[in-house]
């Protein structure tokens, strides 16, 4: 993953550096995502492994943290390769969604992978409860939830397979985790080379390689002015990106808006996920002449492996536009990026940084996955919030179990 930047930093920080360095580092040692580019994957290949041969189907049921990374690795991947299994994600209890997609599954070559850290997950449970009463096989089904959780409790009452998520590994950093990694490896992704992409950044970072400079060049920037530019926007360049970006606004708004630890002041950066070219027909204009209050980053991929190319052929009363002719769509597509990203950099007052990605496979993703969670707890520090809590997200969730239970009355 190549990065440019365009931040203008001052050289006399280099103290405040070390300090935000040393702080990550000493956090290294009891936030469990950092070193999940570091595990053993041979328990998980084996429950993979012990899936029958008719399954070609694997339903993942989750949602949030338990569902957006493993979906924005997937949809990725998918359309570059030859997939052993489909994934479906029932991530909502949407009746129409849920009717909608249970239309799509065959229950017989279909195996259940159920997802809560906590177990208790209302939203989790409810869709995992109607599967249940349309077939209560304990084989169909396996569970990924915290050690002695409810929902593992259930899995061995019923004999069924589980696995755990690894110690202080939140829902938003559980990507690389067994909350993404056995629906991969159900797939016929590569998680090795997912894994090697995220420790190569991890290596880079705290073997204070190149990448450890642009990551805190980044956060210091982000961080001094969340004030003035508090929205950040990425700016992705395929639609293979879309739930990359779905991803991108869970982790960088459930993690940075808060009030910070040493005040009440309440603090936050907003994320906006933007798929070019499409909307550099709509939000671009925004960006150009509208508040200065954003930031944005471009994220384009080197290598598509797709050369379908632009027909030579001429079309009456459009001659105008033969010059696309035989052009490759790939080329295409990243001129437009090119396009949006100059045209941006001709206003000075707009922060803008581009990332390029050499391929659609596995390694770039596990790259550019762990980037963004380094990045998301870099800038964490500097604002002084706990990135890894999620108080208001808990406070609707108490309201929702009131208001069931008054349903109940």
């Amino acid at each position: 993953m190549k990065n440019s930047i365009y931040f203008d930093i001052s050289k006399n920080e280099l103290e405040a550096k070390k300090r935000l360095f040393d702080r990550v580092t000493k956090e290294r040692e009891y936030i469990g995502y950092y070193d999940l580019p570091f595990q053993d994957t041979q328990n998980l290949k084996k429950l993979e492994k012990s899936l029958d041969a008719s399954i070609d189907t694997v339903v993942v049921v989750g949602i949030g943290g338990s569902s957006l990374g493993t979906k924005a690795i997937y949809e990725f991947l998918k359309p570059a390769n030859h997939l052993k299994r489909k994934l479906i994600f029932l991530e909502s209890t949407d009746p129409l969604n849920l009717t909608n997609h249970i239309r799509e599954i065959e229950f017989e070559k279909s195996h259940f992978l159920i997802i809560s850290k906590s177990g208790t997950t209302i939203e989790t449970i409810s869709i995992f409860k109607y599967l249940y009463s349309l077939n209560n096989d304990a084989k169909k089904y396996t569970f990924i939830t915290d050690p002695d959780s409810p929902l593992e409790d259930f899995a061995k009452s019923i004999d069924a397979s589980y696995c755990n998520i690894p110690k202080n590994v939140g829902g938003r950093f559980s990507a690389l985790s067994s909350v993404g990694l056995l629906p991969l490896l159900c797939a016929g992704i590569n998680v090795d080379a997912l894994l090697k992409g995220a420790k190569e950044i991890a290596d880079g970072f705290f073997q204070e390689q190149l990448i450890k400079d642009h990551l805190i060049d980044k956060a210091l920037f982000y961080a001094k002015n969340y004030t003035t530019y508090h929205i950040n926007c990425i700016f992705a360049y395929s639609e293979a990106l879309k739930y990359f970006c779905e991803w991108y606004v869970q982790l960088w708004g459930e993690s940075l808006g808060k009030k910070q630890k040493s005040s009440a002041i309440n603090v936050g950066l907003t994320p906006v996920g933007l798929i070019g070219p499409k909307d550099q027909h709509s939000f671009l204009q925004l960006l150009i002449e509208g508040t200065r209050d954003k930031s944005a980053t471009f994220i384009k991929i080197d290598d598509f492996k797709d050369d379908l190319v632009i027909p030579d052929i001429s079309l009456k009363h459009l001659e105008k536009l033969d010059d696309i002719n035989g052009l490759k769509f790939h080329k295409l597509i990243n001129m437009q990026c090119e396009s949006t990203l100059e045209a941006l950099q001709q206003h000075e007052d707009i922060p803008l940084d581009a990332i390029t990605i050499q391929s659609i496979d596995e390694e770039s993703m596990g790259k550019l996955i762990y980037y963004y969670e380094l990045l998301t707890s870099l800038v964490g520090i500097l604002i002084d919030v706990d990135t890894y809590d999620q108080p208001g997200v808990e406070k609707g969730k108490t309201i929702l179990q009131n208001k069931i239970k008054k349903a109940q009355l």
